[in-house]
């Protein structure tokens, strides 16, 4: 597969398989659609599928059937994180063998309100094959001179220099399951993702999937953050608070109502299939209208 310093655009939208996708999730995959049809670049499709308890029976296929009922293929196949051990495994392989690793048993009552290690159990050395009694999930070390630069689309200059954000951070969880931080830089290098769309509420992630592209060799792709979609009470539209789920049999209301918390030309009324409203939206995309502000939803919420 390429590599994330390939020159063509490769975008992608990975959701989870927690439940159906939203009006948020709609803005995210057409923001990012947009953007990589925009380049002339290529847009890849990754299930996220590595947290079994959280799942929902049935949600990725209403995943996919969701995105084609808006119009929204993707190119090549669809990559299921389920499938990826192997890469994962040989990534925190490669992350043990340059120091980088260590294990913490902190129980969820030791651990700071961060969730960072509080036990000393970074002191204890680097991971050796000495397993400590309990379970323990795997911690990346972070650099005391670590901190992460980069200009963000939507969010401008982005400084992140150690501190409360960037923390010692699991890889590993301690029931076995690999953390999404992980499985997200192995993935998009894997797939080759030159341009990273996604919403501001996964901002302060970048940080730590920058670090970990530098300590595996990969190359950093771009970000931009789209602002986090809210109700009329100013909290975000997400699956853990209840956002109702889309309705795939009004594609075209979904659409217009995407476009406009966008800040995008309101397509006209002529323009009423999914194919007509996408390609009145490609050719007036203009990421520079996106709101910096997180966009407050009305009526047009299904």
């Amino acid at each position: 597969m390429p590599t994330a310093g390939h020159s063509a655009y490769r975008g992608r939208f990975a959701p989870s398989p927690t439940g159906p996708l939203h009006l948020g999730s709609l803005l995210a995959a057409l923001a990012s659609w947009l953007e990589a049809r925009h380049a002339g670049g290529r847009w890849l499709l990754r299930i996220e599928d590595i947290d079994p308890p959280r799942e929902q029976a049935g949600a990725a296929d209403a995943i996919l059937h969701c995105l084609q009922r808006h119009g929204l293929h993707w190119d090549d196949s669809v990559l299921w994180q389920s499938q990826r051990s192997a890469a994962y495994d040989s990534a925190l392989a490669a992350l043990q063998a340059g120091g980088h690793l260590f294990a913490c048993a902190c129980s969820r009552r030791e651990l700071g309100p961060m969730g960072d290690c509080r036990r000393g159990c970074r002191q204890r050395g680097a991971l050796t094959p000495e397993k400590p009694a309990s379970p323990y999930a795997l911690r990346v070390s972070v650099p005391a001179t670590f901190s992460a630069h980069w200009q963000d689309t939507w969010q401008g200059t982005q400084d992140w220099p150690l501190g409360a954000t960037l923390r010692d951070f699991v890889v590993r969880r301690k029931d076995g399951l690999y953390a999404y931080q992980l499985a997200v830089v192995v993935d998009d290098a894997a797939q080759g993702i030159t341009d990273v769309v996604r919403g501001a509420d996964l901002l302060d992630s970048t940080p730590r999937q920058r670090l970990l592209q530098q300590l595996l060799g990969y190359a950093s792709p771009r970000y931009a953050h789209i602002p986090v979609l809210t109700d009329s009470s100013g909290q975000k539209l997400s699956k853990q608070n209840l956002a109702p789920p889309l309705e795939a049999t009004a594609p075209a209301r979904n659409l217009r109502a995407a476009l406009a918390a966008l800040g995008q030309a309101s397509p006209p009324a002529h323009a009423s299939s999914v194919e007509a409203l996408l390609a009145f939206a490609l050719a007036h995309w203009e990421p520079a209208a996106v709101p910096a502000q997180p966009v407050v939803s009305g009526a047009a919420t299904p």
